[in-house]
């Protein structure tokens, strides 16, 4: 039986936390592309977009979230394609080139260095590409996986591995095939500041016998 290309998961319970992202500059129109990697890796690649507009800025800080082990750092300059300097810094020394944000002393943070300052009223596009392993957002139930963890962005969305099909999910979701077959899920964050608490539970598809 074929599967639709699109579809709609209706959930009855959207939850959000009251709790804020401290220390990471998010703009209405950020964007993050979860790939699920391999269950046993507990790993997923991570696509980041977001603009900062604040004016003047020199750098960009993207905090790594506590219990997650980064990998395999990129960034792009999205209006010319090139790559930008970077270097992960606490968030004591990332206070000291931007004191007015309230940065968490002993957190981590790519600290992204813009080819040029932010002009007045402009912006600066950028993309951070990385990879996280953490086992406690990413691992095996049994025969299935389950992709569990807190998001504070306004559009997500996360990408199964190839052969998984959906069998549950905790928020309303768009559904959409990927052009290698992977089944793609996305979802807004409907909330303000706060975090969309996200669980995603998918199990292999059945071997088609020939």
């Amino acid at each position: 039986m074929s599967r639709p290309v699109f579809f709609v998961i209706v959930v009855s319970l959207l939850v959000i936390s009251s709790r804020s992202i401290a220390a990471q500059y998010i703009s209405a129109d950020t964007y993050t592309r979860y790939e699920l990697l391999a269950p046993e890796t507990h790993q997923f690649k991570i696509y980041y977009e977001v603009t900062e507009t604040r004016n003047g800025a020199r750098f960009h800080f993207n905090q790594i979230r506590e219990g997650s082990e980064a990998t395999d750092e990129s960034v792009v300059d999205l209006a010319t394609g090139k790559t930008l300097k970077f270097e992960v810094v606490t968030g004591a020394q990332a206070k000291v080139e931007s004191p007015s944000e309230n940065f968490g002393a002993t957190a981590h943070y790519i600290k992204v260095i813009l080819a040029h300052p932010v002009p007045a009223n402009g912006e600066y596009r950028l993309a951070i590409i990385k990879t996280y392993k953490d086992d406690k957002s990413y691992y095996s139930d049994g025969d299935g996986i389950v992709f569990n963890r807190p998001l504070g962005i306004p559009r997500d969305s996360v990408v199964l591995p190839v052969g998984y099909e959906i069998a549950s999910c905790s928020v309303a979701t768009q559904v959409l095939t990927e052009t290698d077959g992977r089944l793609k899920l996305a979802f807004v964050n409907p909330g303000s500041g706060g975090q969309l608490e996200v669980t995603i539970r998918a199990k292999k598809l059945p071997v088609k016998k020939s």
